[in-house]
């Protein structure tokens, strides 16, 4: 497993247009990890197609997973056969085993029926290979190749039988400029199978999630984590690998079960993902969005104070209180003790060092959550630098930091607008409601 980024630089926020035009002094060596189950024909005509790729072949290595099929498929001499038993649809846990023995710097993952362009490599990893964090979407289009020779090219063949690419994909890349302008939501425009990053970040980020276990959603769930571990999305349009066949919109319009599949594909992603607009209206997920980490306060008076007007704001987030203030809380599930652990899933750290109340800024909170980690904007000061009263940092701009030792995203400072840190007596009685 590779531990430290390979060479290359980061970006100020999503700003993978800066390296327009840069091209990797040496073409990266590129592990393509293709994931089969039962398409042997289809299987073949990528194998070929992967085998007259631009990109130089002594610098790319091909690895077949076989998700069980109940004979393990042909491949040619020189391409590397993994299995593993057919215990349902496991492309993800297809993906893991074949990145767990990869070796190039760049991994590039396709579907057996996903058959690229000679281009393709080349297009879809220049930017990784430029910038280690960059994970690539290519362009997947449609069209019905059964029938023609395994060997026929592709970019021939894939125009002359064109079907419809999905509009909704085509419109988002063409609104938000080929994910330049990616948000907090725009792992929905990232599809796995015509997917590449490089080695180190995809282990950095931990592997697909093994759970998905039906056909969807295991790309979108590993994309999210991608992108709040410092990912930079982009949509390399040159990019062009061709399915053999319709969308999934396309596909099996009759079966009763497609409705179930998809149902049971967005709960696990509703669990897995808690940023709002995937995560239900009210149930929460199985990591928090949103963490606040309190630090000192005077009293419980002062704690009670803090944490009621900083969930009042931010009624999804979950909060982490000194364990001597603990018993304050029991009845509230979102209020714990001690130190918050590190959640892949959380997209949003607040620090707040000492008890305010929160209530008088909770317009510039609820702002300054939705804003960081998206653009160039990491982190939001609610008080004076150094010593703001809280702090908002997105997990994005930690992980940039972390990596790079150097602030790669915009901090906001509200010098004016921080709460008063609370004394021993806040005036409960007057801040719950004026009683006697």
């Amino acid at each position: 497993m590779v531990t430290t980024p390979p060479p290359g630089r980061s970006v100020p926020g999503n700003r993978w247009d800066l390296l327009d035009g840069l091209v990797p002094a040496r073409p990266p060596t590129v592990s393509v990890v293709v994931v089969h189950y039962r398409q042997q024909a289809e299987l073949d005509r990528t194998l070929a197609a992967l085998h007259r790729q631009t990109h130089p072949a002594d610098r790319t290595e091909i690895i077949v997973v076989d998700d069980g099929s109940p004979e393990p498929p042909r491949v040619p001499d020189g391409v590397r056969l993994l299995c593993q038993a057919d215990e349902g649809f496991r492309v993800a846990a297809a993906r893991n085993l074949g990145a767990s023995v990869a070796t190039g710097d760049v991994l590039c993952f396709l579907d057996a029926d996903t058959v690229p362009e000679p281009g393709y490599l080349t297009a879809i990893t220049r930017l990784p290979a430029l910038a280690p964090e960059a994970v690539v979407a290519g362009r997947r289009r449609h069209a019905d190749l059964a029938g023609l020779p395994v060997d026929a090219p592709v970019d021939v063949a894939g125009p002359a039988g064109a079907l419809p690419e999905p509009q909704w994909l085509r419109d988002a890349y063409r609104l938000n400029h080929d994910l330049l302008d990616a948000d907090d939501r725009s792992y929905r425009y990232v599809i796995g199978a015509a997917l590449a990053c490089s080695r180190w970040f995809f282990h950095r980020v931990g592997g697909f999630d093994e759970q998905f276990r039906t056909y969807g959603g295991e790309d979108w769930e590993w994309v999210y984590r991608a992108w709040l571990a410092g990912a930079v999305l982009a949509h390399a349009a040159d990019a062009v690998a061709w399915h053999d066949g319709p969308d999934w919109a396309g596909r099996d319009v009759d079966d009763p079960a497609r409705r179930a599949r998809k149902d049971a594909e967005t709960l696990l992603l509703a669990d897995r993902i808690p940023v709002a607009g995937s995560r239900g209206y009210g149930l929460r997920s199985a990591g928090p969005d949103v963490v606040i980490r309190l630090g000192t306060a005077p009293s419980p008076v002062a704690a009670y104070v803090c944490v009621d007007s900083l969930l009042a704001a931010l009624p999804a987030a979950t909060v982490h209180v000194p364990a001597e203030f603990a018993g304050l809380f029991t009845a509230d599930q979102r209020v714990t003790s001690g130190p918050a652990g590190p959640d892949p899933r959380t997209r949003v750290v607040i620090d707040v060092p000492a008890a305010v109340r929160a209530d008088r800024v909770a317009d510039l909170l609820r702002d300054a959550v939705s804003a960081v980690g998206v653009g160039t904007l990491g982190t939001v000061l609610l008080g004076p630098s150094p010593a703001p009263t809280i702090r908002v940092d997105s997990a994005r701009a930690r992980a940039r930091r972390d990596t790079w030792g150097e602030e790669m995203f915009e901090t906001h400072v509200h010098a004016d607008a921080g709460p008063a840190v609370l004394d021993a007596d806040p005036g409960l009685a007057g801040y719950l409601g004026g009683w006697a």
